[in-house]
């Protein structure tokens, strides 16, 4: 239960703060509307550092699918603990997406624009194209989950020590590479907020995106995958 909450808290910080920065830049009447996307990048990046470190000493600060099932691939992590993690993953980001939605309520009711409401909870890509929205998704999880990977090796987890690295990793990924389909890394950070874009009443909105959600939940797990499978080969 331990290890299942301190996922649960970890993933659940990252929701509230990453979209609670998006909704700070997107949303109508808020102090930091139009803040731009350095903002929303560093928002991000402490995000992640906020979730890692609040729960690395506990289940080693996963906190995305995609690097349960690395570290599951390379036996560093119980195939059979796969799925409590990635539950836990998928209730923390639903849970901390709602919260962010209380918090802006007032600015989700004062805005119009539904595309952006969309975009506080979930991504949807710049130039739709099915091949490449999915092969980088791929590419930047990929370059996550190896960044990860160095970070935290020697160890079979992250340490709260590497929280930094960890989201200065992310934060670099947002900045060089996010453009493209504003970088979910994380299956459970765009689905699981998907879901609640569905579910909760933000007054006028459009429909969920649900033709492109299988790409930010395939892309991530595949660009996990073949990031094991190239750390496997360094060692």
């Amino acid at each position: 239960m331990s290890i299942f909450l301190a996922e649960f808290i970890g993933t659940m910080f990252i929701i509230v703060l990453g979209n609670g920065v998006v909704a700070n830049v997107l949303l109508n009447k808020s102090k930091g509307q139009n803040g731009g996307w350095i903002v929303i990048t560093f928002g991000w990046a402490i995000a992640v550092f906020v979730g890692v470190y609040s729960s690395a000493s506990v289940s080693g600060a996963h906190l995305n699918p995609a690097v349960t099932i690395a570290l599951a691939v390379l036996e560093k992590f119980d195939w059979a603990d796969v799925p409590m993690y990635i539950l836990a993953q998928f209730a923390g980001a639903m849970t901390g997406s709602f919260l962010m939605w209380l918090a802006y309520k007032q600015h989700f009711d004062a805005t119009t624009d539904t595309d952006a409401k969309l975009g506080v909870f979930c991504n949807m890509p710049a130039i739709p194209n099915v091949f490449f929205n999915l092969l980088t998704e791929t590419i930047i999880t990929a370059v996550f989950v190896l960044g990860v990977l160095f970070i935290a090796a020697p160890q079979s987890s992250l340490g709260a020590l590497d929280a930094l690295p960890v989201a200065l990793l992310v934060l670099g990924i947002g900045l060089c590479l996010g453009g493209p389909t504003g970088y979910a890394i994380n299956p459970a950070r765009d689905l699981g907020p998907r879901i609640m874009h569905f579910l909760l009443p933000i007054g006028v909105k459009r429909d969920s995106g649900w033709g492109y959600s299988w790409i930010p939940v395939v892309g991530p797990v595949l660009g996990g995958v073949i990031a094991a499978m190239v750390w496997k080969m360094m060692q």
